[in-house]
């Protein structure tokens, strides 16, 4: 495998669809590997989501190219025939009552995963925004791998002294390290972080299940953790997200995340509460730019949390600058009290108001409305 380091750092390795893998004596690295996989990663990459050293990923992998589980495609000939110059690498023994639920780990990663994505706001899909909430394909654990991770902690970890637990959370590998993502003592998540292979996969888990502010505050001190949207997207369903923490956390988002986060019926209503006093500061000195994309996108329906705002100046021309078709836009522009007179003469003009004369009546009812429009 000497010659097969440039060639396999650019390989994407991808599951074999015709090969069961329940029927392959897969070991617990090799089920793991396979867990990671989303037929969209290179190999170069999976160090970050296994925590796992590159070299020693190489021989998983090439043990799991000989044993039919990874698809040998056309594009990925020149990496598994590099892969099989030398002998197949020797994989190391494996119990039968270790196989049976890696089996059903690896089986899982073939399988849908669920990843779970923060919902679209009511506006019609393709709202913009930076977008990198959005899940990957893959992103996220298979349900059942993630019962194997939960099991291996409650009989064989948990029982533990902490201290001893701590110790291990400092050194060990895969599959424990992703076991010990569940420990509800934060000290032993401390140490998790502090593992030199933990990786994005394991701040995920920590992000979902671990339960204690403090073992929350450590995670989010690792910057490169944080600014991973699945761990955001956890920690914000975590209900044990402190206010403060998720105030540093959103604080300089998108209006259109913060929104996003007040209608996700997914998300604790303390957290929501939350960001619905972010969404008001944030739209008072937030961008103009901002300001019309969070209108627009939502057809006005932001409006409603954004009671008593105004818009500058800059804001209210830009929303002068279009053309409005939509007869929802229209209708929650007109019961926006703070809608700028400038606005609400615009609105006046569309085309849409002069054929529909309900809308036309509640722009002449809106406080704003030119007098000539209120006397008519």
């Amino acid at each position: 495998m000497k010659d097969s380091g440039p060639r396999m750092n650019d390989w994407t390795p991808k599951l074999n669809p015709s090969v069961d893998l329940r029927r392959l004596p897969l070991n617990a690295e090799e089920g793991f590997v396979l867990s990671r996989l989303d037929g969209h990663t290179r190999a170069r990459d999976l160090p970050a989501l296994t925590g796992l050293p590159l070299e020693k990923l190489r021989d998983i992998l090439a043990r799991l190219v000989e044993q039919g589980a990874l698809l040998p495609g056309a594009e990925d000939a020149a990496p598994v025939n590099a892969l099989r110059q030398g002998a197949p690498a020797a994989r190391p023994p494996t119990t039968p009552a270790e196989e049976v639920p890696l089996r059903i780990q690896a089986a899982s990663a073939h399988e849908a995963t669920d990843a779970d994505p923060l919902p679209e706001t009511e506006a019609a899909s393709g709202a913009s925004g930076d977008g990198d909430d959005e899940p990957a394909p893959g992103d996220e654990v298979s349900e059942a791998v993630l019962g194997n991770y939960r099991k291996l902690f409650e009989t064989r970890l948990h029982g533990l002294p902490e201290d001893q637990r701590v110790a291990m959370a400092h050194g060990v590998e895969d599959p424990e390290l992703s076991a010990l993502c569940f420990d509800p003592v934060p000290a032993v998540i401390k140490a998790t972080l502090e593992n030199p292979r933990v990786g994005l996969a394991h701040a995920r888990l920590i992000a979902r299940h671990h339960r204690n502010p403090v073992g929350l505050e450590a995670l989010c001190a690792r910057a490169a953790f944080t600014a991973d949207s699945g761990v955001r997207r956890f920690l914000v369903r975590n209900p044990q997200l402190p206010a403060s923490l998720f105030r540093r956390l959103w604080a300089l988002r998108r209006l259109m995340e913060h929104h996003k986060l007040t209608v996700d019926r997914d998300v604790p209503e303390s957290t929501r509460r939350t960001a619905r006093e972010l969404l008001r500061q944030r739209f008072a000195s937030g961008p103009s730019e901002e300001k019309v994309e969070l209108i627009l996108n939502t057809e006005g329906r932001a409006l409603g949390a954004l009671v008593g705002m105004s818009v500058d100046g800059k804001t209210a021309s830009l929303l002068c600058g279009r053309t409005y078709r939509s007869p929802l836009l229209i209708q929650n522009l007109a019961r926006w009290s703070a809608a700028p007179p400038v606005l609400v003469a615009h609105l006046l003009k569309q085309e849409l108001v002069r054929r529909q004369p309900q809308l036309r009546a509640m722009l002449a009812r809106h406080p704003n409305a030119p007098a000539d429009v209120k006397r008519a």
